[in-house]
């Protein structure tokens, strides 16, 4: 970025940091944001006047009178409402034996609060909160367990801001005693849509959103920028980002990194899904040597951009990998190889559900060479297409709502408890990949699910419009 860029960056950050502070000296000072501004209608997208493409669109929580909710195969044990605004959720352990405790923490547009699951799973009781109104996104909070730390990725389009004048970064907060999360510093940064842990929560990934007018013409969204958390409370930003090229060559936007059971960090956004050893010596298949990978200098591993004839969009907005230890999540593994299948969601709003994202599994097969970094759009590489689900069409699905993209998803056993905002959540066993299959579901007439968790013997949801929904298979 030119050096005017970044002095008003930081001049901005100095703020956020400041308003940070204030906010978690106790009842926060400022009013939420209303439901009825544009706040709520911001999505992956640029700003907040697109009309499909969001979080959180006008039609939230409209109750048509002919749809009534639709629920098999599991049974509906709690609810907790005053979370109401959740994107995401974070179980955390506290102590080991019989004072062991366990915390559920939810960030949202509140902030972040916790609340105790340890007497009994299906009441959750609030003991601590962060207060930050108004806040945007951290739809996939990550976190480190052994420290007790959160980071809560802040969007530039958080408390009013845009693309263009918003400050971006990352809340670094100490959940070592739950009931006073509290701040140990905010670290801005020229992303802030999502921030993932790599290298045990020794470092940070940041990508998103849409990139800034300030940022370089070229791109198409907000690559990745890496943060050394060693020291929480001094964090060091490398400067140069990471990610780049994921689009046919061009830097576009890195939505969301999830690290696998090998320690391969999975890139998802636009463009496809990629996969980087972080650590260890490997063969670069691009440079064509071998070579340290790092944190800040990963080594280009696996994948590449999904079939255009499979999907709506090439927006991809998070994935997993059955591999090592997980192997036996996903499809069997003496069929379709150890690690050699990628689940995947697109997330794309058009016009009606049947253009809306889809959850996608795809083979790596062939995608070992460096494929997914030399692609051009004159000679393209795309994954191979194995499967793809959508609530299109399916039992329990609603049809007067043009809101069904695939979102966040947890798999245990073979099935995927999966996000669909207002087609709530979706039970797919993925076992044979090439017939995804809904086993059961849980979609109220008002959901917005966001995503859903494996916790014990229950699913949690985080819906932005209903709170938490607390469910227990018994389709099992």
């Amino acid at each position: 970025m030119s050096r005017s860029g970044t002095v008003r960056r930081s001049s901005y950050g100095i703020g956020a940091f400041f308003a940070a502070m204030v906010l978690t000296t106790g009842t926060a000072l400022a009013c939420p944001v209303d439901p009825g501004t544009a706040q709520t209608n911001v999505g992956e997208g640029r700003d907040a006047a697109r009309t499909h493409a969001v979080h959180g669109g006008a039609d939230v929580g409209k109750t048509s009178a002919a749809v009534s909710s639709a629920i098999k195969g599991v049974e509906h044990v709690g609810t907790v409402p005053d979370a109401k605004d959740a994107t995401s959720l974070v179980f955390m352990d506290y102590g080991k034996g019989p004072g062991k405790r366990t915390i559920v923490y939810v960030s949202g547009r509140f902030g972040l609060k916790g609340y105790d699951i340890t007497a009994d799973p299906t009441r959750p009781r609030l003991v601590g909160e962060f207060s930050l109104p108004g806040f945007w996104q951290s739809e996939d909070t990550d976190a480190d367990h052994k420290r007790k730390i959160i980071y809560l990725s802040r969007d530039p389009r958080a408390f009013g801001g845009t693309t263009d004048t918003g400050v971006s970064g990352v809340y670094i907060i100490d959940v070592s005693k739950p009931e006073t999360p509290t701040l140990i510093t905010f670290q801005e940064l020229p992303a802030g849509h999502t921030t993932s842990c790599i290298n045990d929560c020794k470092f940070l990934w940041t990508g998103g959103p849409a990139k800034a007018a300030w940022q370089p013409a070229d791109w198409g969204g907000r690559p990745a920028w890496v943060t050394d958390v060693r020291d929480p409370r001094h964090p060091k930003v490398f400067p140069d980002p990471i990610d780049l090229g994921r689009n046919d060559g061009k830097t576009d936007y890195t939505h969301d990194i999830q690290v696998d059971s090998a320690g391969v960090a999975w890139s998802s956004g636009r463009g496809g899904v990629r996969g980087y050893y972080t650590r260890g010596r490997h063969f670069d298949p691009v440079a064509e040597r071998f070579r340290t990978a790092t944190a800040w200098d990963p080594v280009p591993y696996a994948g590449g951009g999904i079939d255009e004839a499979t999907t709506n969009s090439s927006f991809m907005h998070n994935s997993f990998r059955a591999v090592g230890r997980t192997k036996d999540q996903g499809a069997d593994p003496r069929t379709w190889g150890d690690g050699k299948l990628l689940i995947v969601t697109e997330e794309t709003f058009n016009d009606g559900c049947a253009n809306d994202g889809l959850l996608v599994i795809s083979s790596l097969e062939g995608s070992f060479d460096g494929q997914g970094w030399r692609s051009t759009p004159e000679n393209p590489f795309r994954l191979r297409t194995i499967g793809t689900w959508s609530p299109v069409g399916q039992e329990g699905s609603r049809e007067d709502t043009a809101d069904c993209s695939a979102h966040y998803f947890d798999v245990k056993d073979g099935v995927l408890a999966q996000a669909f905002y207002n087609q709530g959540v979706r039970f797919i066993d993925v076992r044979d990949p090439t017939n995804p299959t809904q086993v059961a579901y849980f979609r109220m007439d008002d959901a917005r699910a966001w995503a859903a968790y494996w916790h014990g013997g229950h699913v949690y949801v985080a819906d932005n419009v209903r709170g938490i929904d607390i469910l227990r298979p018994t389709f099992r």
